[in-house]
């Protein structure tokens, strides 16, 4: 079976191509300043085949178009015909509620996806863009919703709800839902493949750091608790987002700095985390760089972020009764041993004990365990492979369709 996974954005596309008989990809791609002048596709096939081009892509059906125009490319390409991709897995934000699986999609989950508007207004319009364009130009080929929430729907009412008056919750659904469910999902059962036990009998903190950061409890293969809450602003220090901050900070600001609806939301989404802290750049390497530079701000961004991981670490061990594992992964994750060792310092009394050198050693994609032969829980840093897990998804409901 080929697998064909899109992620929509505004303005972006990415997209991939397994073949799931090995899980293997044979070719990936992106389009990029989609509906603007000069958009860039940028294409790489599983032998090293690269293209670039720039083009007018002038909306997400076009987008669309042209990946699988080059998908057939006689050249570049790895499929003759259309008749070639036996479905499509779609990465979807927000599932709200009612959609706690990966689900077959047709007219009524489209609408309970446009539903979900209201609680990803960033995500889902764009998300369902490429769902639209994708019926079009593949009528007739399945199409499978995979949710970044879904993976959360197991976390229990006392610790998705919030302490506010409970009329709110029923009337706007305001709760605790969790995102990066897919790569908290890879990570949590490549690690248990690892370590050849069954995922349910170890208890899991997986670390996802990029741009956008998030930390979940994984008891026995399901969330239990994460820290990203009913927005992807809450919890751990991002790239541009605070992450937790006391609430009364919010009409504080607003009220001292004048400030509307919208530009609060700015501020918190698009001018905060280490970009604020450090003045420099959301981007963790130049804010590392600055750090060996001597740059003070650039050190406080970074021990900022670490300590709020520790915290995390701290509190979902004790929510899970102790933790046997912990896996870093996303951009930083993969690819800072100084966050890692930060994040993890003074925390032997958990059982935590990190060997130096292999810390240092894994970055650029590898994947590896990064604690001692001593340490009783045991520390790695894995890749994730959000594609491979809508991939999975897509294949084996579409393999009860047949």
């Amino acid at each position: 079976m080929r697998i064909l996974v899109v992620n929509s954005g505004s303005s972006s596309l990415k997209f991939q191509f397994f073949d799931m008989e090995q899980e293997s990809s044979l070719a990936s791609g992106k389009v990029e300043r989609i509906g603007m002048k000069g958009a860039i596709l940028s294409y790489k096939r599983a032998d090293g085949k690269k293209i670039k081009q720039v083009k007018e892509i002038l909306d997400h059906t076009t987008a669309i178009d042209v990946a699988l125009k080059t998908l057939m490319d006689k050249e570049s390409g790895v499929i003759k015909e259309l008749s070639e991709i036996d479905a499509v897995g779609h990465r979807v934000v927000h599932g709200g509620e009612e959609l706690t699986h990966s689900v077959l999609i047709d007219d009524k989950i489209l609408e309970t996806i446009k539903d979900c508007i209201e609680l990803a207004p960033l995500h889902n319009p764009h998300n369902i863009k490429g769902i639209q364009a994708t019926q079009r130009l593949l009528p007739g080929v399945p199409q499978i919703a995979v949710f970044d929430t879904a993976f959360h729907h197991t976390i229990p009412d006392y610790a998705y709800m919030y302490a506010l008056p409970y009329i709110l919750y029923e009337r706007y659904k305001i709760r605790r839902y969790g995102f990066h469910g897919t790569s908290h999902r890879y990570v949590a059962y490549r690690v248990a493949r690892i370590l050849k036990k069954p995922v349910d009998e170890i208890n899991i903190i997986s670390i996802h750091l990029g741009n956008g950061s998030s930390i979940c409890a994984v008891q026995r293969g399901k969330s239990i608790d994460t820290s990203m809450g009913f927005t992807p602003v809450e919890g751990l220090v991002m790239g541009t987002r605070s992450g937790d901050i006391d609430p009364a900070i919010v009409p504080f600001i607003m009220a001292q700095e004048e400030l509307a609806i919208s530009q609060i939301n700015t501020l918190l989404n698009k001018h905060s985390g280490l970009w604020g802290l450090s003045g420099i750049s959301s981007d963790d390497r130049e804010i590392e760089e600055a750090y060996e530079n001597g740059n003070d701000r650039a050190r406080l961004a970074i021990e900022v972020a670490a300590y709020r991981i520790k915290k995390y670490i701290g509190a979902y061990s004790a929510s899970m009764g102790g933790v046997d594992v912990i896996v870093f992964t996303a951009g930083i994750g993969e690819n800072s041993p100084r966050m890692r060792r930060l994040a993890l310092r003074d925390m032997e009394y958990l059982g935590i004990k990190i060997d130096e050198e292999k810390n240092e050693s894994i970055i650029k994609g590898k994947e590896g365990e990064i604690s001692t032969p001593y340490s009783k829980v045991k520390v790695f840093v894995i890749p994730t492979n959000e594609e491979l897990v809508i991939a999975r998804d897509t294949a084996n409901i579409v393999s009860f369709l047949r």
